[in-house]
């Protein structure tokens, strides 16, 4: 008996495993699929389809997105790999829209401006480092 109640309990572990594996997929400098020694990047494909997050080959997150019928939507944001927010902005039907900053290390503004449908639009600003 005991020794049916431990195969049990080695099955539902084992089970359990294979239900929550995610698979990685190592990418380069481009985000196109490469080896691990090559990669730059890396993204786990989990089960929700609608999120996707990149990373670092250091483990720290690099991009993060939403996705509705494989396009992106919703806040976007990138980051520096010491963890600081590089690029902010928002995506609408797949196409960047609104108003999207790119920040310094040191979280000021680097650039500043709008997207209309994909495209830039209006005065984009530019800031200097020491200011």
């Amino acid at each position: 008996m005991k020794t049916f109640t431990n195969f049990i309990f080695l099955l539902t572990f084992l089970l359990s495993l294979s239900l929550y594996s995610q698979k990685t997929i190592w990418l380069d400098i481009d985000l196109k699929e490469t080896n691990k020694i090559n990669s730059v990047y890396y993204k786990v494909i989990s089960d929700d389809k609608n999120k996707e997050n990149y990373f670092y080959k250091s483990g720290n997150i690099f991009r993060k997105l939403n996705y509705s019928k494989r396009r992106p939507i919703d806040n976007f944001s990138e980051f520096y790999e010491t963890g600081e927010l590089k690029t902010s902005g928002k995506f609408e039907n797949g196409l960047k829209e609104g108003i999207w900053k790119i920040y310094y290390r040191n979280g000021k503004i680097k650039e500043k401006g709008k997207y209309k449908n994909g495209d830039k639009v209006g005065i984009w600003k530019s800031y200097y480092k020491n200011f």
